[in-house]
């Protein structure tokens, strides 16, 4: 019988580990086993996902008998097999891993697939496919467990944009560095022609692979912790005022699903939520707790429960229903058709998304930078950042943020679209009310009654 033994000393207690293959069953072909003993309660077995003819097995062997070339064959694989358990062993008790049947099939597994393919995990892309493989078990931003649709969508393409920029010669772990930064932020936008802000974001997500492949042990640059990604700060904030939008609600509209997109966006500037959040709404949303009518949902990107409270201008828009459900990218398509007929023409600073053909039916789409009637720069994100801007000084911060998400005041602020004169101007609002308070209350003094001497 092939047995092949390995020892620990640990606090003068041995531990052996052996292994033994055995055939389980009558049928012909009969499936081969390995059993690992590793102490008298403690023998898991798995199947090795080979077989073998019962006539053909010896039991003094453990092992085909030397007739044919199969057999032969068969017991070189299993003698492979055998080093690969045992040399995985060898690793892993010391480090604490439990040698489990589980983990027994694992490595069974993990030693067949050598012969077919091996990752370079060393490679940048054969890393994102190792962190995208265990996307289920990765922490989130929500604080769970288990990469959202959106992120892994995210390092797919990330994944793409390297394999482009790399050409044939393999980026590796180990050459994310300076020079590496520079020269994929030029390519990014000037190249391909990105956005800063997006260039930055997936360098980040880079930097964020190279992290979890050094903990994994893969070779890093010594610069890699100072290689960072980044967020560009949106100089050009754009939200719908409130006369703004009582022109959009005024406007006659020539078309139902108009109609319907305007419902839509008028409720989302009055509950501050994101296009998916709002748009996922339904009757079930709206509850009465201790006589107050609330919306209720949990916020897909952060995963927190908020309660919204149905103001007057929130009833007013939903008093005959919700509007029916769109996608998203209809309802960015359309509410930019409302603004258009609401008459939001003027020129303003922004930037759009345009899809750049390339032929054979492929397209890419690029941030553009310039001045533009206002309503083409409308998109979803203009609900959240209208409910901020228009209700910051008439709501507490802390309020504002609880409805939206944010988590900090800094991000808070550099969101809502306040200018300085704006500041300036409530500054000096505010000083002309205390001065009419002032006035219209004038403190009394005592005065002492005059000597007629």
């Amino acid at each position: 019988m092939l047995t092949r033994l390995i020892k620990f000393e640990c606090s003068n207690v041995q531990i052996m580990a052996t292994i033994k293959f055995i055939l389980q069953g009558k049928n012909t072909p009969t499936p081969v086993y390995l059993r690992l003993s590793l102490g008298r309660n403690n023998t898991p077995k798995r199947k090795t996902g080979l077989f073998c003819n019962p006539n053909d097995w010896s039991n003094t062997t453990g092992l085909p008998k030397q007739t044919k070339a199969t057999n032969k064959a068969l017991a070189s694989k299993l003698k492979g097999l055998e080093n690969h358990i045992l040399d995985r062993y060898n690793f892993d008790y010391p480090q604490g891993v439990q040698i489990t049947g589980d983990w027994l099939e694992n490595e069974i597994e993990s030693f067949f697939k050598q012969g077919v393919k091996k990752n370079d995990l060393n490679k940048l892309t054969e890393y994102i496919d190792h962190y995208l493989s265990t996307a289920h078990l990765r922490k989130n931003a929500k604080g769970g467990v288990g990469l959202g649709e959106s992120s892994i969508k995210n390092y797919k393409r990330l994944k793409g944009l390297i394999q482009e920029f790399e050409g044939k010669t393999p980026v590796l772990i180990r050459d994310v560095n300076f020079k590496f930064k520079d020269a994929f932020l030029k390519w990014m936008t000037d190249t391909k022609g990105y956005a800063l802000s997006y260039a930055g974001r997936k360098l980040g997500s880079i930097k964020t692979i190279c992290l979890d492949a050094k903990v994994n042990g893969i070779e890093t640059h010594r610069q890699l912790d100072k290689v960072a990604g980044f967020k560009v700060k949106n100089e050009n904030i754009i939200y719908l005022s409130p006369q703004e939008l009582q022109k959009i609600e005024n406007t006659t509209l020539p078309h139902p699903y108009l109609e319907n997109a305007r419902k839509w966006l008028l409720l989302g500037c009055s509950i501050g939520q994101r296009g998916n959040d709002m748009l996922n709404l339904t009757n079930k949303n709206i509850v009465v707790r201790n006589g107050l009518k609330l919306i209720e949902l949990k916020q897909e990107k952060t995963g927190k429960n908020v309660a919204i409270p149905v103001l007057p201008t929130t009833e007013k828009i939903i008093k005959d229903g919700l509007p029916y459900k769109i996608s998203l990218q209809k309802f960015n398509d359309y509410i930019k058709e409302v603004c258009q007929y609401a008459g939001l023409n003027d020129l303003t600073k922004g930037q759009k998304v345009e899809v750049i053909k390339k032929g054979k039916g492929n397209k890419e789409k690029r941030i553009k930078k310039g001045l533009y009637p206002k309503h083409e720069l409308i998109t979803s994100h203009i609900c959240r950042r209208s409910f901020a801007t228009n209700l910051y000084g008439n709501m507490r911060t802390a309020h504002i943020m609880y409805v939206t998400g944010h988590s900090n005041e800094k991000t808070f602020y550099g969101y809502i679209g306040k200018k300085s004169l704006d500041y300036a101007q409530e500054i000096a609002e505010y000083y002309i009310k205390e001065t009419a308070k002032a006035n219209k209350n004038p403190k009394m003094q005592v005065v002492k009654k005059a000597s007629n001497q």
